[in-house]
């Protein structure tokens, strides 16, 4: 799976999205630690929105990868 940092420099941080998804946003002090930073809460958002997913899910239910391009 891919998603867009946008990512800009403003005065002595580095402020960043993941376009794709809400509220996966950081700030750091170096471009690196800021990429490192996105890439972490991304993966925890998608963890958490996986958890309340399955924990909404009442029932029978199965569960099917979907690819995007």
């Amino acid at each position: 799976m891919e998603c867009t940092a946008v990512m800009q420099q403003d005065g002595d941080w580095w402020i960043g999205w993941i376009a794709e998804v809400p509220g996966v946003n950081c700030q750091e002090r170096t471009l690196e630690e800021l990429r490192r930073s996105l890439a972490e809460a991304l993966a925890e958002a998608i963890e958490l929105n996986r958890e309340e997913a399955l924990a909404a899910a009442d029932g029978d239910y199965f569960e099917e990868k979907v690819a995007i391009a």
